[in-house]
């Protein structure tokens, strides 16, 4: 059958608006809207058949939902709903009723065409609607990961702004000790600040071990100059509660969630960031970053640089001293899960390289010692042995029991800065 012999048995299935009669033939024939394709068609079949051209009212298959008006109003609705929000991409998105389905599946049936024939309701909404948002709002389509979703819902005449997420990746520097990572809620009232029906003693009833924490001290400022509704903190590793970071910093990643401005100048914020912190916490090197710098940064295999303050419980020698750590330099090191962290990590046994050890005695009890090593290298348990469980190690090394009485973490390496350059600041 021709063209016109399928177009004449649709129209014979009830009465179709332009739209719909023209999606049927949307794969073959290019360069038209549906509706222009559709009303193509109707003139022709008119005039071939000798019978007046006689648009329709309603239409049985889509119930009107395709009509332009109809379009127009979708589009208007969506770009009124995205006017709270700053966005440069976009995708759009329809939930069509199982009804409007069956009927595409009829129609086609009934002109005996394939199942697949042309697109369904479905494609040409999300096509010409978004058009018209883009053409209102400026934006540009995305079909990866959109700043923000607009989802049609025909059966409820509902519009839904779905936002996503922006991010922010930097380096941090902790200046002081005693402050964790991210938020540490108190574990002996999980975080509710009551036990026993009082005021949690562990915490004091803040309901968090610590007061602050990097994450307190740099996430809320961001999610407010986003204007969004929480911020989450994603670190490449994390340095002990009693450990500085120091150096180059620390690779992480803030997440905004439904942020209503993406357009935050980096300098400013970093700016703003830091006096919130005041001396406590600092940061460098804003960008705006993706999605998938989330995942990049926490899998982050860094290697790391440790400076450390050591004491031993007995005399060394400065020849000895000199030669464990020589030992230790480029050393392969298996290291047991340490017992202070073995009831939050599995008990095995890991393989960790040493790149460098180097160091000073301060007097024959205390030295200052720096240890370059492979991600995931235990430096505490290096220096101790952990009662055997790290082998080789200092301690054991020297003969002499070994503590770390003070940590800092010099450099964290690895790739080359882990940030996308995109456009979610405007310059």
């Amino acid at each position: 059958m021709t063209l016109l012999d399928d177009a004449r048995a649709a129209l014979s299935a009830g009465p179709l608006c332009d739209s719909c009669l023209g999606r049927l033939f949307a794969d073959r024939s290019f360069g038209l809207t549906n509706a222009e394709r559709g009303r193509s068609l109707r003139v022709t079949l008119a005039l071939s058949d000798d019978e007046p051209f006689d648009p329709p009212d309603e239409c049985w298959v889509c119930e009107g939902e395709a009509a332009p008006d109809r379009i127009e109003a979708w589009a208007d609705r969506a770009a009124a709903a995205l006017d709270r929000y700053a966005f440069d991409t976009y995708q759009t998105g329809t939930r069509v009723p199982p009804l409007f389905e069956e009927n595409d599946r009829l129609l086609r049936e009934e002109a005996g065409l394939p199942a697949d024939a042309g697109e369904p309701l479905k494609a040409e909404l999300n096509r010409e609607v978004g058009k018209r948002i883009g053409r209102q709002t400026g934006a540009e389509v995305d079909f990866e990961r959109p700043d923000v979703l607009v989802v049609l819902d025909l059966a409820t005449d509902e519009l839904d702004v779905q936002v996503n997420s922006a991010f922010v990746y930097g380096r941090y520097r902790k200046l002081e000790r005693g402050i964790p990572q991210t938020e540490w809620p108190c574990t002996d009232c999980n975080g509710t600040g009551i036990d026993r029906g009082e005021s949690c003693e562990g915490c004091g009833g803040s309901g968090y071990r610590y007061d602050e924490s990097v994450e307190q001290l740099t996430a809320p400022v961001v999610r407010d100059a986003m204007d969004g509704t929480e911020a989450v903190f994603h670190g490449a590793g994390r340095e002990d509660v009693d450990a500085r970071m120091l150096g180059s910093g620390r690779p992480f990643v803030i997440e905004v969630k439904e942020p209503r401005d993406r357009d935050v100048d980096p300098a400013d914020l970093q700016a703003r960031i830091n006096e919130f912190a005041d001396g406590r916490v600092e940061v460098e090197g804003l960008h705006p970053a993706t999605h998938g710098m989330v995942e990049r940064v926490k899998e982050l295999d860094a290697a790391k640089t440790y400076r450390m303050a050591v004491a031993f419980a007995e005399p060394v020698t400065g020849e000895a001293f000199a030669d464990a750590l020589a030992r230790l330099d480029g050393a392969t090191v298996h290291q047991e899960t340490p017992e202070r962290v073995a009831h939050r990590r599995a008990d095995i046994t890991r393989t960790r390289e040493v790149y460098a050890a180097d160091g000073d005695l301060t007097d024959d009890r205390r030295a200052t010692v720096e240890i370059r090593g492979e991600g995931g290298l235990y430096v505490k348990e290096l220096v101790s042995g952990d009662g055997g469980r790290t082998e080789p190690g200092l301690a054991g090394l020297l003969g002499v029991d070994a503590e770390v009485t003070a940590l800092d973490v010099l450099d964290v390496e690895g790739e080359d800065e882990p940030f996308e350059r995109e456009a979610f600041f405007r310059d």
